[in-house]
């Protein structure tokens, strides 16, 4: 039997994909180890790790990560968690409110790493 040619990757595309990896790491980092790390690690409940979770893994899918991007993956993510029972409509409110007001510090962080690679 004759064996399938396997498409290679463009290094171009590696370079992106590891870029994404990058903010997106940057991103959680900084939510859990920032300059309010300590306050964010006490205030995290369940509800927030999970919906940071989904936003990080919408971040790996998207190309680049940009300021209308961002705000869209949040709104995204914030109206699947709204349709829910047992979701504090209070705590969803603060938690999307804090994600919100932290892309320009997620932003400035992750160009810091990208100059810094």
């Amino acid at each position: 039997m004759p064996k399938k040619a396997t498409p290679k990757k463009s290094s171009l595309g590696t370079a992106v994909g590891i870029g994404v990896g990058i903010a997106a790491a940057t991103a959680a980092a900084y939510l859990l180890f920032g300059p309010e790390g300590k306050k964010n690690r006490k205030a995290i409940s369940s509800l927030s790790v999970k919906i940071k979770g989904d936003i990080i893994e919408k971040f790996e899918k998207v190309k680049e990560i940009t300021e209308p991007i961002y705000y869209e993956i949040v709104d995204e993510i914030s109206k699947k968690y709204s349709k829910l029972k047992d979701v504090d409509k209070d705590e969803l409110e603060a938690v999307i409110s804090d994600l919100k007001s932290d892309w320009k510090k997620i932003a400035k962080d992750t160009k810091t790493t990208k100059n810094k690679k």
